[in-house]
């Protein structure tokens, strides 16, 4: 099975019957389906009773019964079309609610002032059109203050407990992971160890990235998406991280770079790579960013020329007689006359280390022990 196919997600279901990757979809069609029953209930509470004589009467007893269902329908048209709710949109659109309600309330109390004053509240006539002006203000009111909410809630926070009073976030904040952090894999390391207490996130469009470096005609790059899907799914099977799959809506065409600073500047969250551009990037823009390579340099003894290692050899390299192994913190290193040794392990000799806005490369040959020394006779 291609892996770059394989579906990331957080769900603890197993797949099996009656787990709950496949009770949820169920539960959920149950609901809607309860509440559709219910609301057509409810709407043909006015035709019990004697069957109406006229077509204005079969009219005006169907009316209610057809906006019920068509709202009913409507309703779960717009839940199943937006599968990915977010708890500050739920009780944003409830707060917008109440406080449309209560608007429309004031205005209506005002409209029964002026009808009051010009004194045609006896009226039937004229207090049909004042019923009929309140419904529609409230619902105007309702709607306007639903719209305000929906799209300025990454601006005002008006959410408790999502207010943002200042830039300033106490506790751990959350970290954002680029594609080369997720593909380096040191992160999992970091996080096996416990010493790592912040959730990670990771965002769609990186994962979109994953996925088309996955399916590259590079191998290159195929294997470096592949690498990175392999991290990502050992990420959310550790029992110490929480990940975080964030969707970004209309990401497509754009840089993922720019898409993460500005995530990461407006959510304020800390952004953790190995890309040496995008880190001097944020760090312009006044984002915290988190360097593996910085953290590895301070963790690591240092690799110098002369120094002998074991190394497993993993492919042949891109030069004749090369061979590619990785130290165990993923740095590549290239072995001079080692492309007969792949998928073993042997001993080479450092000869240079370079740093590349990739990462740091290592160079080395094969090592030869030096022949034992034979006493004199």
């Amino acid at each position: 099975m291609n892996e770059s196919s394989v579906t990331l997600s957080n769900d603890p279901g197993t797949g099996l019957p009656g787990d709950r990757g496949d009770a949820q979809p169920f539960l959920l069609f149950s609901i809607r389906l309860v509440y559709l029953v219910l609301m057509i209930a409810a709407a043909s509470l006015p035709l019990i009773g004697p069957a109406p004589s006229t077509p204005r009467g079969w009219l005006i007893a169907l009316a209610p019964l057809a906006a019920t269902v068509a709202m009913g329908v409507i309703v779960i048209l717009l839940d199943v079309r937006t599968p990915r709710k977010r708890i500050s949109n739920v009780v944003g659109v409830y707060l917008a609610l109440v406080a449309g309600l209560f608007a429309a309330l004031a205005v209506g109390a005002l409209i029964d002032l002026i009808a009051e004053a010009w004194d045609i509240k006896d009226d039937q006539s004229a207090l049909q059109y004042l019923t009929l002006l309140k419904l529609a203000v409230g619902l105007t009111l309702t709607y306007l203050a639903v719209s305000v909410v929906l799209s300025t809630r990454d601006s005002i926070r008006l959410l408790l407990p999502y207010v943002e009073f200042s830039r300033q976030v106490r506790g751990v904040r959350p970290m954002l992971l680029d594609t080369s952090a997720i593909i380096d894999g040191r992160i999992g390391d970091i996080a096996e160890t416990g010493f790592l207490d912040a959730p990670l996130i990771v965002a769609e469009p990186v994962l979109d990235e994953l996925h088309h470096l996955s399916d590259s005609s590079d191998r290159t790059r195929r294997e470096r998406g592949r690498r990175g899907l392999g991290n990502l799914r050992t990420l959310q099977a550790m029992d110490r991280v929480n990940v975080i799959v964030e969707r970004i809506d209309d990401h497509e065409g754009h840089d993922v770079d720019g898409l993460l600073v500005d995530m990461a500047e407006e959510k304020n969250l800390r952004i953790v790579t190995t890309d040496t551009n995008l880190a001097r990037v944020a760090d312009i823009r006044g984002v915290p960013v988190l360097s593996l390579h910085d953290l590895g340099g301070v963790l690591r003894g240092p690799i110098t020329p002369g120094d002998c290692v074991g190394l497993d050899i993993k492919r042949a390299g891109e030069s004749e007689g090369q061979g590619i192994g990785f130290l165990p913190d993923g740095t590549m290193v290239v072995v001079e006359g080692a492309a007969q040794a792949v998928g073993t392990t042997i001993q080479v000799e450092i000869t240079n280390a370079v740093q590349t806005s990739a990462g740091r490369l290592v160079f080395a040959k094969r090592h030869t022990p030096p022949p034992p020394d034979h006493p004199v006779s």
